[in-house]
């Protein structure tokens, strides 16, 4: 019995990844949706694409009079999914609110609307408010797995990202003028993962208000989600978004305004863009990552070092292994003693940021055989630069990104992923954590300056830091205020 519901568990895990399904509470409804549309409910007609169970649109017939539940259902209620068996829970869920199984089964439809969008929504006598949970499954995931969710990012899809993606830009073909999305928080926070979607709709779209959930809502899913209330624009614009957030983490809320710029794409967290933007270097060091297998094949020799192997774990310890190399590539490791932890690990001491290799592994380098973003990665700079630059580059990166993450409330980051840490866990990306290491400016200063720089360092005041920067560049003629 054990191993029969064992195996259920299983399959249902894999049926829900297989459709991007998690399921809506009613609650939900009732607290973030609910006061925002109860004062307009005979102004639509209620639709949900992906609706589930129905539990986003079925709970605004408790605020119809029930001698007008059966008519306001029949003229102003269209549910759609494409499980069998979620048409029928919603069909029953509406009957339990006393509306008949033959009006019911009329107006909530098995229908893939991904592939097959229902455009006789639009010809009904009230304009379409959409509120939605869609599927959301990553593209990567898609491939990695096969199976027939692929045929949703061909022709005019290719280039999103995932399936949540494709159900908004099919909204703003299909000319609808409001949505209320619950979707992944990487929405406004990622990078090339909804770059394109965001330029894509937000031309046309404001986002009149957000509540961003850093704890877990779903069941099934670690993924962070917010609710989005769109809106169409009355004229297509390429200009500043800017809306009221409330984030919501352990229960405690926080309000925030954000502005979204179309020369960002549209993603939360300006400030760290612009200073790597403005301030980057004309002479910058440049960096190398991973040290990968087939370069240790390349330069076998007799020069021994203990490494880590990141793919490889005894225990919860990554494998340490002792390497044969040339004595060139023995000091091209050597010289090189940083890494980047591109996730935060949820502890107050693993946060995102740079890392002496000995510091944390005890080991020399970091080898991969196949490189993953989540792997701690070994930096190789050009020029070399001393251990002291070495040194002083990770207290300014960690300094300024701490900084950052402070004044944006790490909105410029990524959410990994739902954790019970007392933060927000957050992927920092290489090409930030180059643009960032682009503006640590050693390579265009004197002696003295590298100094006086390194001194200011050391005080570990990342305002004082920024102001030398700034007028480092503004004697150098690179950035004028």
């Amino acid at each position: 019995m054990v191993m029969r519901n064992l195996i259920k568990k299983n399959i249902n895990l894999e049926k829900r990844r297989y459709y991007g399904e998690h399921l809506t509470s009613i609650e939900i409804f009732k607290k973030f949706i609910l006061p925002y549309i109860k004062e307009k409910l005979y102004r639509h007609t209620w639709v949900d694409l992906y609706a589930g169970e129905g539990n986003l649109i079925l709970p605004i017939l408790n605020y119809i009079d029930k001698k007008e539940r059966i008519e306001f259902f029949t003229n102003r209620i269209y549910l759609f999914d494409i499980q069998e068996e979620k048409v029928k829970k919603s069909v029953c869920n509406a009957i339990s609110y006393g509306i008949p199984e033959a009006v019911a089964v009329k107006n909530i439809i098995k229908r893939d609307t991904l592939k097959n969008y229902p455009d006789f929504i639009n010809n009904k006598d009230y304009p379409v408010l959409h509120i939605t949970n869609p599927p959301y499954l990553y593209i990567g995931y898609i491939v990695k797995k096969g199976g027939r969710n692929f045929t949703y990012f061909k022709d005019e899809n290719k280039g999103y990202q995932d399936l949540y993606q494709i159900a908004l830009i099919n909204d703003l073909r299909n000319g609808i003028k409001e949505m209320i999305y619950i979707i992944p928080t990487n929405f406004i926070y990622g990078d090339s993962c909804s770059n394109k979607i965001r330029n894509d709709l937000l031309k046309f779209y404001d986002i009149e208000r957000s509540f961003i959930f850093e704890e877990k809502i779903f069941k099934y899913t670690g993924t962070n989600v917010g609710i989005f209330f769109f809106k169409k624009k009355t004229k297509h614009f390429t200009e500043n978004i800017k809306f009221h957030c409330i984030k919501i983490k352990n229960g405690v809320s926080k309000n925030m305004i954000y502005t979204l710029k179309p020369e960002n794409n549209y993603k939360a967290g300006d400030y760290f863009n612009e200073f790597t933007r403005i301030f980057k270097s004309k002479k910058h060091l440049s960096v190398k990552f991973y040290l990968n297998s087939k370069e240790l094949l390349e330069n076998k020799g007799t020069k021994k070092l203990e490494v880590i192997d990141a793919n490889k774990f005894i225990g919860k310890n990554y494998e340490i292994k002792s390497i044969y190399v040339n004595d060139k590539l023995y000091n091209k490791i050597l010289n090189n003693t940083l890494f980047v932890r591109t996730i935060d690990t949820g502890s107050e001491d693993g946060r995102a940021g740079l890392y002496e290799i000995k510091d944390v592994f005890n080991v020399k380098g970091i080898i991969v055989s196949k490189p993953y973003r989540t792997h701690p990665i070994q930096l190789f700079f050009e020029p070399e630069i001393g251990y002291n630059d070495q040194i002083n580059l990770k207290k300014y990166f960690n300094l300024l990104l701490e900084y950052f993450r402070e004044q944006e409330d790490s909105d410029f980051l990524t959410t990994f992923k739902y954790s019970e840490s007392s933060y927000t866990r957050k992927y920092l990306g290489l090409n930030k954590t180059k643009s960032l290491i682009y503006t640590f400016p050693i390579l265009e200063m004197s002696n003295k300056e590298k100094i006086d720089f390194y001194k200011i360092i050391s005080k570990e005041n990342s305002l004082d830091i920024i102001e030398f920067v700034k007028s480092f560049n503004k004697y150098r003629g690179i950035f004028n205020e």
